[in-house]
């Protein structure tokens, strides 16, 4: 039989979730450990760039990456650089203070490490022009960012689950097509911080489905349905998610089955009996959506291998 409950605002979904945020954020304080990003950039690699140091102008053969590992670390890096206005986003729907507003500031002073030595890594080895590198900076920065669920802190929760897993899994994944030793350990070190923050979200999202099991499931079936990556505003974002696509680093197939389905099961979401007809209609919704994703990545899947088969062939 479904249950009607009477809807909660948003104040009194962040009052009555700000316990476990506390819970969550003194958890995540145990288990974090310190780490210096200065540590993991190839310092002896580098050397003066063209201008008022009269050093050496960069070119493309002085790069160590792969293709795909080049590509995917620039969206990468312009993705956490646009830092400022996450920290916006989340401060505002999320507040200050108490613990919400200490976790907020936590997430970004860790989050901040990320674009640090992402940059450096990339400018000590010159893997990526300099000069293109900071035009697009300035462009991707400089249009800021709104968030698609800033209309709703539980939604923005929700977000964050998935979208911190989905982090995790890109930065991993392109350390690994890298072809530099060094990027792989540097991008292992970052993803292991996403999993931290990943972590946070989702048994945040947890607390949430019992607190308030309808309105939780139709804000995970709206997030997952309408789910964009935070950096999809950046110049160029098209072009290089096909490549990063192609790569195997982030695609159709990831995103259903390394990233929504892990989240989706631990919180047994599509097994849940306490709901009431809203959001028994959001998890019917969701599991059509599902279902619709797993085949669009299936006939992606069968593309991208003719054509790897035909770029393979032109090369041989």
């Amino acid at each position: 039989m479904s249950l009607a409950r009477p809807k909660r605002t948003d104040a009194e979904l962040l009052q009555d979730l700000e316990e476990v945020v506390e819970r969550e954020l003194n958890r995540h304080l145990r288990v974090f450990r310190e780490w210096m990003p200065h540590e993991y950039v190839p310092w002896s690699r580098g050397r003066d760039f063209d201008g008022p140091l009269e050093g050496q102008p960069w070119s493309p053969e002085q790069s160590p990456l792969t293709e795909v590992g080049r590509v995917s670390l620039v969206v990468n890096l312009l993705t956490e650089d646009n830092l400022p206005s996450y920290h916006h986003e989340i401060a505002t729907l999320f507040g200050r203070d108490g613990a919400w507003g200490t976790w907020v500031h936590q997430w970004t002073a860790e989050e901040a490490r990320h674009s640090m030595v992402l940059r450096d890594y990339l400018l000590a080895s010159r893997a990526v022009d300099p000069v293109a590198l900071e035009r697009a900076r300035m462009t991707h920065i400089g249009s800021g960012f709104v968030s698609d669920n800033r209309h709703s802190p539980l939604h923005t929760v929700a977000y964050v689950a998935f979208q911190e897993l989905a982090t995790r899994i890109s930065h991993r994944n392109t350390g690994r097509s890298s072809g530099d030793p060094v990027c792989d350990r540097m991008l292992a070190q970052v993803a292991n911080d996403e999993n931290l923050h990943m972590i946070f979200y989702r048994n945040l999202l947890a607390a949430a489905l019992e607190l308030a099991p309808d309105q939780a499931m139709q804000a995970i079936n709206e997030v997952v349905c309408a789910f964009r990556m935070p950096g999809h505003g950046m110049p160029g974002f098209e072009r290089a998610a096909v490549e990063i696509a192609l790569g195997g680093i982030y695609n159709l197939r990831v995103h259903h089955t390394d990233v929504l389905l892990p989240v989706l099961r631990h919180l047994k979401v599509m097994e849940r009996g306490d709901l009431g007809p809203d959001g028994l209609k959001a998890q019917e919704e969701l599991g059509v959506h599902l279902a619709e994703l797993d085949a669009q990545a299936t006939r992606f899947d069968e593309r991208r291998a003719a054509i790897l088969a035909r770029r393979a062939a032109t090369k041989g």
